[in-house]
């Protein structure tokens, strides 16, 4: 859900080439001061941002992919100033990536990328939410922990959003920004301390992947629904990061080749599997990863908030975790509660044993 991204463009000068890229987009608004599309601010090294790239790809709605130029404007017009940011025909700004899928889902009925089975829509919202409040560590830990990895990637990351101005400029503002990520790890909870239950539980979900990707490409049937999206954007860092993606290629490779499939679905037609199928055996598999880690995260997390903490700590597949609390995990924490319980009998009884096997039933039960 959420708005997290690397932030660079927020933060950089901006120089002539920005300015140019917004002069050439204005040309396609009307004379009106409407859009004929929708635009994406957003940035290669931007999880969330590519996340929505690929969704609206899938969607077939017509949009504009603005990689790295100016964006102050969109900026100042959300309540968070970070990418990727959402221009939309109607010229207001957007930038929370669950509450964008589902306006989108409002708005244009065609390709939907929520399944039409309650209970699966249930899960699908379930396993993007870990996607982008838990499996984000991956990404944010694998990039800036260590050397090798903040040293390509912060270059990476100037490269493409200066798109120019000379090695010595790129290079420069890339150690400022490598400083900055590399100071945030204690924040986000990607300490050399908790990196141990991140990696394990990393290794986890890619290991039911790679199981899966060699039968179906989606979880829901043969057309990929918001948790395909969820865990795109973040797996789409990892398989360009050196550490990561070294892993991928040696460990998982059909799941780093999945992601070039997921980047672009726009082809794709497929169904949505029938409501009585039984499920895939990755949702179990990514399911355990929910009601063994991302639950008792949340739990640890909303209980800390009670007390008036400001740290919260767990133990999750043996090893020791702890972080700052977070208020906006306290909400997802509720809207999964409140999503729960919204489901009718049907959908209950048929998810209902499967997320109690998977421990995280009590954890949306608790009220």
């Amino acid at each position: 859900m959420r708005y997290r991204c690397c932030q660079l463009c927020r933060d950089r000068a901006i120089g002539d080439k920005g300015h140019q890229e917004r002069a050439q987009i204005s040309r396609t608004r009307s004379k009106q001061g409407t859009i004929t599309m929708y635009i994406i601010n957003g940035a290669l090294g931007s999880p969330y941002s590519m996340k929505m790239r690929a969704l609206m790809r899938y969607r077939r709605i017509p949009h504009l992919w603005v990689h790295g130029a100016d964006s102050r404007e969109a900026l100042a017009r959300v309540k968070a100033p970070v990418i990727p940011v959402m221009e939309y025909p109607d010229r207001t700004f957007h930038n929370d990536s669950t509450p964008l899928i589902y306006d989108l889902e409002a708005r244009h009925a065609e390709r939907s990328v929520v399944p039409p089975d309650p209970a699966s829509a249930f899960i699908a919202h379930m396993i993007e939410d870990f996607a982008d409040e838990w499996v984000t560590k991956a990404m944010f830990g694998y990039r800036w922990l260590e050397d090798v990895d903040q040293i390509q990637m912060s270059r990476w990351l100037a490269f493409d959003a200066m798109k120019g101005g000379g090695l010595a400029t790129s290079q420069g503002f890339a150690e400022q920004f490598r400083a900055r990520q590399v100071g945030r790890m204690a924040i986000v909870g990607c300490t050399r301390e908790n990196f141990p239950l991140i990696e394990a539980s990393t290794h986890a979900l890619l290991a039911a992947l790679e199981a899966h990707v060699v039968d179906r490409h989606c979880l829901f049937g043969t057309r990929p629904s918001l948790a395909e999206f969820g865990i795109y954007g973040q797996l789409s860092q990892l398989g360009v990061d050196p550490t990561a993606q070294t892993m991928m290629r040696k460990d998982y490779p059909y799941s780093f080749r999945w992601l070039l499939h997921i980047d672009d679905m726009s082809g794709i037609d497929g169904q949505w599997d029938a409501a009585d199928a039984p499920f895939a055996p990755i949702i179990a598999g990514w399911l355990k990863q929910v009601g063994d880690i991302y639950m008792p995260f949340l739990l640890a997390n909303a209980a800390a908030i009670e007390a008036g903490e400001t740290t919260f700590s767990m133990t999750a597949m043996g090893l020791r975790y702890t972080q700052g609390v977070f208020k906006y995990q306290a909400k997802c924490l509720a809207d999964l509660r409140a999503r729960h319980a919204a489901l009718d009998a049907t959908a209950r009884k048929r998810i209902d044993p499967l997320l109690a096997e998977a421990g995280c039933l009590d954890a949306l039960l608790i009220r």
